[in-house]
């Protein structure tokens, strides 16, 4: 498929077009990008996913639009090509206000989307239309050096299934992916009645104990029959892949009991996959009380101008600070080599807080406007804070003024135990009630974390922190206004829910340089706020 080009028809100006034109306020999103559509998205940026010859695409401009639209409006592919073919203000978006029944610009199949999207994430540059919103903001100098961080939990687009489900879909699942040699080499070792043809839960009479647990004993033995069977074959990705994934099922949800027989055991497993439809979506929590499955989308934004920066996707396992050195990549590149540049600021709440990433932050010389947690003790005992720790003696000093050497641990930090003294204290029974007395774990990053507390117990610096970090989760709400493609993911596999979040964020940023007044001179690109 080649590339294919807009038609110019200035000369035709359409009613449609002038309507919009009057009817539209000037920060409307369709305003700037029927205006600006040209510079942003020109043809140039996308002639690597084309070849050379070949049937004409619709022009890569027309669809960068309609994506854009698309996940401001939050609509799915069908819904997207329908709004383009009827509504004037996306063809008026698209520069197609006069195109006509008949002519290509005038509608295509939701598939070219499909097709568009999967080409993007073939290609060496996947998120370029976040990478234009971001490079133009940068020129503009709407980006300073001040980053706010937060994440936001993405429901997956799958249902969850149980254990049984799973083990019994993972092996269809094996069985689909096998070439038909190895295929019937597999199903003559399974001794299930199924074929393991239709989708769905096996039969079984679910309020019968034991006709439930012997399912499960049967499904995990055929699982167990099904590896046997690969055990001398070389796999090609796509069948090593499906093992993978029913050893993974198996294994997370089972034990054997003394007897030989195989059930599901209580509890829930760490890193639980929760479908086999949807392999890397995880149960998360963004709270102790709200949790959810899928995965959870992280961003960085300039507090000022409002415009993300970054943005990632991470399984909803994923603690927020590790994602964090991926979202301040710009700023760890102009600290680096930024002279006398203004120190760069980094604001986020607890969850970024870790001393792990308070000390990445100091090694990158980024200023952390990032709360540490304070330490806590059950019953409103003596908390961890109320003991004088002295790195550089290795000693913790209690309440009472008993002081006791830290023991170091093999990963750093390490723990101060005090023992007897806690036998004959008279504060005990407001530090500990434990028998073997108090116990201070000291962190391997607790310099870090302690100095962390000691800022933000800083008038100033809490001023600063209230005044500034509470804008990202303005930011959050833009980003999740919509359910459809928002608060839920529209596709499935981390890969793909990575990509549809930056083009979501790329959107976002689109309408918010729409309400800046953006606009492109012949000296450049300028800020002409209405």
């Amino acid at each position: 498929m080649t590339l294919g080009r807009q038609l110019r028809r200035p000369e035709l100006p359409t009613a449609g077009a002038r309507w919009c034109e009057a009817a539209l306020p000037e920060g409307s999103v369709y305003r700037f990008l029927a205006r600006e559509r040209a510079r942003l998205f020109p043809s140039e940026l996308f002639a690597d996913l084309f070849e050379p010859t070949g049937r004409r695409s619709v022009p890569p401009s027309i669809l960068a639009v309609v994506m854009v639209l698309q996940r401001l409006e939050g609509l799915s592919d069908r819904e997207a090509a329908d709004r383009f073919a009827f509504d004037v203000r996306w063809r008026y978006a698209a520069g197609v206000a006069d195109a006509v029944a008949g002519e290509e610009t005038a509608s295509f199949a939701h598939t070219v989307l499909v097709d568009f999207r999967a080409r993007l994430r073939a290609s060496a540059d996947p998120d370029r239309i976040f990478r234009v919103t971001c490079v133009l903001a940068r020129q503009l100098g709407l980006v300073g050096v001040r980053r706010v961080l937060d994440s936001a939990p993405l429901e997956d687009a799958v249902t969850t299934q149980d254990t049984v489900t799973m083990i019994r879909g993972a092996i269809r699942g094996l069985l689909r992916a096998c070439p038909p040699p190895l295929e019937a080499k597999v199903r003559a070792l399974l001794q299930r009645d199924d074929d393991y043809r239709a989708p769905g839960k096996p039969a079984c009479d679910w309020t019968d104990r034991a006709a439930r647990e012997a399912l499960v004993d049967a499904l995990v033995r055929d699982a167990y029959r099904a590896h046997y069977a690969l055990r001398d074959q070389r796999l090609d990705p796509k069948v090593a892949e499906a093992a993978a994934l029913l050893a993974t099922v198996t294994g997370q949800d089972i034990e054997e009991t003394s007897d030989g027989r195989f059930r599901i055991f209580e509890g829930t497993a760490p890193d639980r996959v929760i479908s086999t439809v949807d392999p890397q979506a995880r149960h998360g929590h963004k709270t102790a009380a709200h949790g959810f499955d899928g995965y959870k989308g992280h961003i960085a934004a300039d507090p000022d101008s409002e415009i993300i920066t970054a943005a990632e996707v991470s399984t909803a396992t994923s603690g927020d600070a590790v994602v964090a050195p991926s979202l301040l990549g710009d700023l760890t590149a102009n600290s680096q080599g930024g002279g006398g540049a203004a120190q760069a600021v980094v604001y986020g709440d607890s969850a970024y807080g870790t001393g792990v990433h308070l000390a990445w932050l100091e090694q990158q010389r980024l200023r952390p406007m990032v709360k540490a947690q304070l330490p806590t003790a059950p019953g409103g005992r003596f908390a961890k804070d109320q003991f004088r720790i002295d790195l550089q003696a290795q000693t913790v000093t209690c309440p009472a003024r008993v002081t006791v050497a830290i023991t170091p641990a093999r990963r750093g930090g390490g723990r101060a135990r005090f023992g007897r003294a806690c036998s004959v204290c008279p504060l005990r029974q407001a530090c500990t009630g434990s028998v073997r007395g108090r116990v201070v774990a000291v962190h391997p990053h607790e310099a870090e974390l302690a100095a962390a507390r000691a800022r933000q117990r800083d008038p100033a610096w809490l001023a600063d922190y209230r005044a500034t970090r509470p804008k990202v989760e303005r930011k959050l709400a833009h980003l999740l206004r919509r359910r459809h493609g928002g608060r839920r993911a529209r596709v499935r596999g981390l890969v793909r829910v990575t990509q549809d979040f930056k083009l979501l964020a790329a959107a976002v940023n689109l309408a918010r340089l729409a309400t800046l007044g953006l606009r492109s001179t012949p000296s450049g690109w300028e800020v002409q706020p209405a």
